[in-house]
């Protein structure tokens, strides 16, 4: 069995985060396991969710390597915060949520 991952956001408000993850991602999510969370499935059991915790809010980040980074970005619900392009050609930019924390998407070189 490939291994399954949850890459967790702290936010201290979690309807803004829904929102914002949402239109991030271009989905609501799957599901609201209870009260204080939500989770999205990005990938066959890779999921991306967010836990209202306000006093540890705007520390998390992580990042996704996507096959289609200019086609993400197409639809994204948002412009990137920054980008950056390392020496191989490799891209990565960064989003940041309304408390900071960092959703990074990484991709290949562009098509030539």
């Amino acid at each position: 069995m490939p291994p399954a991952l949850f890459a967790g956001f702290r936010v201290s408000d979690l309807e803004a985060a829904v929102d914002w993850f949402s239109r991030l991602l271009g989905a609501d999510p799957v599901m609201r396991p209870n009260d204080d969370e939500a989770v999205w499935e990005i990938a066959e059991d890779r999921f991306v969710y967010v836990e209202r915790s306000p006093g540890r809010a705007g520390h998390s980040h992580a990042t996704v390597f996507l096959d289609d980074l200019d086609g993400f970005l197409t639809t994204a619900g948002f412009a990137p915060a920054a980008t950056e392009t390392y020496d191989t050609g490799v891209r990565k930019v960064i989003f940041r949520d309304p408390d900071g924390n960092e959703f990074g998407v990484g991709g290949g070189p562009p098509p030539s």
